[in-house]
């Protein structure tokens, strides 16, 4: 069959987004990872998937495939191209959408211009919402990592904003240290079922830098997740106030916490191309 997709981004975290509210189709691990593929197919981070939804109180289900073809519960730059996606195509007039996840139900709101603000919900610090092995939930957790010839002892932050999250505190997120432990904290014993690694530098009270390796994709160009996961765990070290810019290697987010309620996200959805695949 012919399936329609749209190819969009957020600050150039890429999407490949397929309606399968009016389309019928299943992907299979070895096809996401077929299409994925940036020379010999669409190319992209994530496949999102637009579903109808199994809660009646909701407008949609939203689904996240990594590249690598395994199923994910959150993906906070795709939740922004997903409600401009739904509301572009005319699957939806409603404003904000309620959105069905693995993880639970958000929020999105269509700003002016390409803006979109994720109501991302309340942050999880317990080992079960990660999950992380250790015995109970720690400020900071110390990791022995691989480095060069030798190893390294790092302490991460760890938080769960839909999917886990472990954020180091660094100098220079563009050092080759961070290019060699992003891989090592994703697969660290510590989380049996793997981690995306972020990488901070404190600017100021109000602005941070990162990097994050992805769970399954690698270094991306932005993590919505990453950038809530990173200003939280700032947060809780006392590092930021309660709105912080978080600038990521393909532009900047807004994010804002109190430290008690829900994490506010803001930033746009960028719509690159339509187009149709044989499968």
């Amino acid at each position: 069959m012919l399936l329609r997709f749209s190819k969009m981004h957020g600050l150039g975290n890429d999407f490949m987004v397929v309606d399968l509210a009016t389309q019928h189709f299943a992907f299979r691990p070895e096809l996401v990872r077929q299409l994925s593929d940036r020379q010999f197919g669409v190319g992209f981070d994530q496949l999102l998937v637009v579903e109808t939804p199994s809660n009646p109180d909701v407008d949609f289900r939203y689904r996240i495939y990594n590249a690598n073809g395994t199923e994910v519960e959150q993906c906070g730059n795709g939740a922004r191209c997903f409600a401009r996606f739904v509301h572009d195509s005319h699957l939806t007039a409603k404003n904000p959408i309620k959105v069905e996840t693995n993880s639970g139900i958000i929020s999105l709101t269509l700003l002016d211009g390409d803006q979109v603000l994720v109501n991302m919900g309340q942050p999880k610090f317990e080992p079960k919402a990660l999950p992380c092995s250790a015995p109970q939930q720690q400020e900071k957790y110390d990791l022995e990592l691989p480095l060069n010839e030798g190893t390294i002892d790092v302490s991460v932050g760890a938080v769960s904003m839909g999917n886990p999250h472990a954020v180091m505190l660094v100098d220079d997120i563009q050092s080759e240290m961070v290019n060699q432990l992003g891989p090592q904290i994703e697969c660290h014993e510590l989380f049996p079922k793997n981690i995306n690694a972020g990488f901070m530098q404190i600017i100021s009270r109000n602005e941070i830098k990162l990097r994050v390796y992805e769970r399954g994709a690698g270094w991306t160009l932005a993590c919505g997740t990453g950038a809530c996961g990173a200003m939280v765990v700032a947060h809780q070290w006392g590092l930021v106030d309660d709105e912080v810019t978080v600038h990521l290697p393909g532009g900047a987010l807004n994010i804002k916490w109190d430290g008690q309620g829900d994490v506010m996200m803001t930033g746009p959805a960028t719509r690159v191309f339509e187009g149709r695949i044989q499968v």
